[in-house]
């Protein structure tokens, strides 16, 4: 058996209105953007960390390579021709020991090293074009990829103990020089680097990232030899 509504039951059962159904879409075109807008900044934060991280990690790497071969500057095999203890054979001064600059602030520094008798024996390191580059091989060669990461500044600092002007250490000899004194005892030059690298990344400038080391050179700056 049918059940009928009464008839006011029916006019009571009615859909959406028309403002009651553009009031739902403005809210939820309000909650869709603004889910836009926490998932496109959530996505810039991770692109800008990433970023970040890239050009950490390569100015980083770059370093550790500087520092590494810094520390070498000056080594050599043959350090007992020196001359400095030892007597027999006429001394030799130690063809590695210079570099430049050999104090100051430069954007280049040059040095050198034996390493075997086939492998070269100058290097160094430019900042060049925004590329940190590496003499290696008889030529320059790139060491940070300018596709990803921008060099701003690349600047060596060679500091000296004791500093220019100011009184020589000496090497210790076993004989005083000629009349006494050790006034022709070799001299003996610590040298310290700081290095300071900075660098943007290529797809966003506003991504920098700076970093300073320090090198100690292991190998002094000898010159002269014992009496």
């Amino acid at each position: 058996m049918l059940r009928r509504h009464p008839p006011d039951a029916r006019r009571l059962q009615r859909g959406l209105s028309l403002v009651e159904m553009m009031v739902g879409i403005a809210v939820g075109l309000i909650v869709v953007s603004a889910a836009a807008l926490l998932v496109g900044s959530q996505l810039g934060d991770n692109r800008r960390l990433l970023l970040e991280t890239q050009v950490q990690q390569d100015l980083r790497a770059a370093a550790d390579i500087v520092t590494r071969d810094l520390r070498r500057a000056g080594a050599w095999t043959d350090t007992a021709r020196v001359g400095l203890w030892t007597a027999g054979a006429a001394p030799q001064p130690n063809p590695y020991a210079a570099m430049t600059p050999a104090s100051g602030v430069a954007t280049q520094v040059d040095y050198g090293y034996y390493r075997n008798p086939s492998a070269p024996t100058v290097y160094g390191f430019r900042l060049n074009n925004g590329v940190l580059q590496t003499f290696l091989g008889g030529g320059w060669q790139d060491l940070t990829d300018a596709r990803a990461v921008r060099i701003t500044a690349f600047d060596v600092d060679v500091r000296q103990e004791p500093p220019p002007g100011a009184p020589a250490l000496r090497a210790p000899c076993p004989n005083d020089c000629p009349g006494g004194g050790d006034a022709c005892w070799p001299t003996v030059t610590v040298r310290e680097v700081t290095v300071d690298i900075a660098g943007q990344s290529v797809a966003d400038a506003a991504v920098q990232r700076s970093l300073r080391t320090v090198v100690r050179l292991r190998n002094d700056d000898l010159q002269g030899a014992c009496p």
